[in-house]
């Protein structure tokens, strides 16, 4: 097994690496997405119209499931599969924007995927607005060698087309019939009004692009935009919770209902529960939470896996006697988030100690100095090597640095300086009001500007292998760097028991 970023700063992908294949993979021309650029800040426009006028999700959800319903899905939602008792699924969220870093994952996902039964995606699958058009270079093309079903929850980017190509491509449903045209004045007038609709498919284009994932084996067909999977001796249950991170009464009922019963049982959404040092139970409509449903101890849940954040966290919580994963896997393929922005855990009994993350703070932090030194061309003077972050990390936090240095590292004037305006965590009994603003720039501002076109990327995709007794679960790293493209890193290991 080959060293993982916990290991060597050569794990992570720093150093003087042979950049991978995955170009290879790649269309010859390549749209780079710019989070920047106004026109596409003015496609994905109804997050933020849903938060102003009032989320019109619940209805367009329920219109679709209505006519799946009509056209022969199961009304229960559940996909019964032949799965045996010991087998393996991959895991891998926020993926489509088709460009370096996405495809930087692919020969290390496929490598470490061989002999799994199928993939669940775990939102966002298509940037920046889950057009039809993008699924041939954002989903058939990069994921045509993986030779198992693929199945998918919506992000809320899937969703800002209504969910028109999420549905024709995972459900093969062609769009429902349209509301009655709200009267004015009314908020819903004017949020329909300014909505982004999608438009007309390219029937020749999509079918094309299906030519590339045609083979029987990679077929399959799911009941929405939620489901739930019957594998082997685990229930996997797939929520949607659209533009707002929140579930519709309907879909709440839906999952309380599917949610009984002693089958261990899997949670895979867009919005994760716990993230950021922080939790987030996702609200339903008319009452109670998902993270209600989840520590129900009659439902038997073992993990809760979020998608949406782009990297990995894990917090192992003790709920009642009993420990639930709660996993955030958002590293597929999107711009990075950025991790050295977490402050000192100290969550729902989960502190340092259990907390496990990646790409490292340090490993974090070097990235957006290198970024942001280049960028506001102050070289040398913003730029922190791997052991200089890793060590003003450790010191911020009053944690033990995660990666030891090669040599001993003195902590200056200039990396605190640095790591104060790149909006390094620290320990909850030092926050200061500056602090909590930069960390909200960097969700909203400078994280989604973060892409770059050459390695270390720090994405990330998780191996689940189940068995009666247990399931193992494994965080793999992705850098783009051909050492970790043959043999992919562990970043991280869990085995959850079922019994």
């Amino acid at each position: 097994m080959s060293e993982s970023s916990r290991d060597t700063a050569e794990g992570a992908g720093w150093g003087a690496a042979e950049r991978g294949s995955f170009h290879e993979l790649m269309p010859r021309q390549v749209e780079k997405l710019s989070w920047l650029n106004p026109k596409t800040l003015w496609a994905a426009r109804n997050g933020v119209l849903a938060s102003w006028f009032g989320d019109p999700t619940g209805r367009t959800r329920t219109r679709w499931a209505q006519q799946q319903e009509a056209a022969g899905a199961p009304a229960d939602k559940v996909i019964r599969r032949d799965d045996p008792d010991r087998f393996s699924f991959m895991v891998i969220g926020d993926t489509g924007e088709g460009d370096a870093p996405q495809y930087a994952v692919v020969p290390g996902f496929l490598r470490a995927s061989q002999n799994t039964r199928f993939s669940v995606l775990a939102s966002d699958v298509i940037y920046p607005v889950g057009a039809t058009a993008d699924y041939g270079t954002k989903f058939f093309r990069p994921y045509q060698d993986y030779q198992a079903p693929i199945y998918a929850i919506p992000g809320n980017h899937d969703w800002y087309e209504d969910l028109h190509g999420f549905m024709r491509v995972f459900c093969d449903a062609q769009p429902p019939a349209q509301e009655p045209a709200p009267r004015p004045p009314s908020r819903a007038w004017l949020r329909s009004l300014l909505w982004h609709r999608p438009g007309a498919p390219d029937e020749q284009r999509l079918a094309e692009a299906r030519t590339l994932r045609s083979a029987p084996a990679q077929q399959t067909r799911q009941p929405g935009p939620y489901w739930a999977i019957d594998a082997g001796p685990v229930r996997i249950v797939g929520i949607d919770t659209g533009l707002l991170g929140t579930l519709d009464a309907e879909q709440g009922r839906w999952l309380r209902e599917v949610s009984r019963g002693p089958r261990p049982k899997i949670l895979v959404t867009g919005s994760p529960l716990y993230v950021d040092g922080e939790h987030h139970p996702c609200p339903i409509e008319g009452g109670g939470t998902v993270d209600d449903v989840v520590r129900d101890p009659d439902h038997h849940y073992v993990a809760a896996i979020g998608g949406d954040i782009h990297n990995y966290q894990r917090y192992p919580v003790d709920v009642h006697g009993r420990t639930i994963q709660y996993v955030v896997s958002g590293g597929g393929g999107a711009f990075m988030h950025a991790t050295h922005t977490i402050p000192r855990v100290s969550v729902a009994n989960v502190t340092e100690r259990h907390f496990r993350c990646y790409p490292l703070r340090g490993d974090s932090l070097a990235f957006y100095s290198r970024l942001y030194g280049r960028r506001l061309r102050l070289g040398r003077l913003f730029t922190l090597t791997e052991a200089e972050a890793t060590a003003v990390v450790a010191e911020r936090l009053g944690i033990a640095p995660t990666r030891a240095p090669g040599t001993p590292t003195r902590v200056t004037r200039r990396t605190r300086l640095v790591a104060s305006l790149l909006g390094a965590g620290g320990r909850p009994d030092r926050t200061s009001r500056f602090r909590l603003p930069v960390r909200k720039v960097y969700t909203r501002l400078f994280s989604p500007s973060s892409v770059t076109y050459s390695p270390p990327f720090f994405k990330n995709f998780l191996r689940l292998d189940v068995t009666p007794e247990a399931v193992r679960l494994r965080c793999f790293a992705a850098t783009g760097n051909l050492r970790q493209e043959l043999d992919p890193p562990v970043e991280d290991e869990v085995t959850i028991r079922l019994v």
